[in-house]
Formats: C-alpha cells, sequence, structure tokens
C-alpha cells in the first residue's frame, strides 16, 4: 500500500487545495447564507457525491475519456454552463418577487441536493484535475494501483468534506448577522444568482489545460 510519508505529504496536498477557494466553496457558502445551515448541508452531500463520482471515475480511469476526447471534455464543460447559468436565471426571477415569497424557502432538500449535486458532477475540470493527481502519489511497486488510487480517492474526499463543512459553519454565523438587515432574503437571491452566473462563466472559459 501507500507508505505512510507518501499519504500524509497527499493529505497536506489536498488540505492546501480544500483552503483555496472554488466553485464548489463558493456555491455552498452562497447556499448557506441563502437559506441557512441546513441548506449550505444539503447542498454540501450534493456536492460531495459529485466529488466522489470524479475520484472514483479516476480511480478507475475513466477520467482518462475526457482528457483524451476533447469532444467528450466539451460536451461536459457546456452542458455545466449551461445548467448554471439556468440556475442562475431562476434564482434572479424568484429574487424580484414581493418581499412576503422572497421570505419563503424557495428550493426543497431534493433541489438543493440535485443542484450541488450537478454542480459538481458537469465540472469536467475536476476530473481531470484528479487525474493529473492521482499518478503522483501512487507507485506499482507499492501493490495494486486501483486500491492506492481508491485510498486516495477516500482521503481526499474527507478531507474536502471536513473542508466544505467548516466553510457552512462559517457562513451560518455570517447569516445570523445579515438576517438582522432589512431586505437581506431578496439580496442573498441575487447573491446566488451572482454566483451561478459568474460559475456558468467561468465553467464556460475552462480549457483542458
Amino acid at each position: 500500500m501507500i507508505p505512510l510519508e507518501t499519504w500524509l505529504l497527499y493529505c497536506v496536498a489536498c488540505a492546501a487545495l480544500a483552503a483555496t477557494p472554488g466553485p464548489n466553496m463558493l456555491f455552498l457558502v452562497s447556499r448557506t447564507l441563502a437559506q441557512g445551515r441546513s441548506a449550505g448541508f444539503v447542498s454540501l452531500a450534493g456536492t460531495s457525491t459529485g466529488f466522489a463520482l470524479h475520484a472514483l471515475a479516476a480511480a478507475f480511469g475513466l477520467s482518462a475519456l475526457l482528457a483524451a476526447v476533447p469532444l467528450a471534455f466539451e460536451v461536459g464543460k457546456w452542458a455545466g454552463a449551461i445548467y448554471l447559468a439556468w440556475l442562475a436565471i431562476v434564482m434572479w426571477r424568484t429574487s424580484v418577487e414581493p418581499e412576503a415569497s422572497v421570505a419563503a424557502p424557495h428550493s426543497t432538500p431534493r433541489a438543493m441536493y440535485r443542484q450541488g449535486l450537478l454542480t459538481a458532477v458537469l465540472n469536467p475540470k475536476v476530473a481531470v484535475f484528479q487525474l493529473a493527481l492521482f499518478p503522483q502519489f501512487v507507485d506499482p511497486a507499492h501493490g495494486s494501483v486501483l486500491a492506492q488510487s481508491l485510498v486516495l480517492a477516500i482521503t481526499q474526499l474527507v478531507i474536502v468534506v471536513a473542508g466544505d463543512s467548516v466553510c457552512v459553519f462559517a457562513a451560518t454565523g455570517a447569516r445570523r448577522w445579515f438576517a438582522r438587515r432589512p431586505g437581506w432574503g431578496r439580496w442573498s437571491k441575487r447573491a446566488l444568482a451572482g454566483v451561478f452566473g459568474a460559475l456558468a462563466a467561468r465553467l464556460a472559459l475552462q480549457s483542458r489545460t
């Protein structure tokens, strides 16, 4: 199996990556600010599931398809960008409704989970990144490559979920402060719509490099 020193180095790398603001973190913080801690953790379950799927795909070598076939990468990229743009439009439209409806929950737990899942899954850059990261810490001389890759996938998932959970708790505290400000319900939705729009644009401009 993976030597302890190699695994610890990998943990440090994963912790550094988890601490770097990215699309998932931005999405989770915005969702928590808009609807609270429960919404943040339901969304976290979705993004974590998507991240796990990418990690498992990398472990089994499926992500090589995205790296090797330009069309597969482009299809995944534009599907994700279109989906995020659609979410931005829907969220912005709810933000201009009367204040009474703005105060009501606008997404069910199932919808929030699905949004988090698709936001993570429809980002082909994550799959390509996983494919580039794992080989640096896998050595066939230490046993099954698949087993080592699965250990790396599980390790990264645990670290990423822990880091994102901290972000949700921090955003919960910030939301209490904002909740005392009039009009926050409407502007929180507009902020979330802006996040979706920015993520859509970012994804559309990504390349495989």
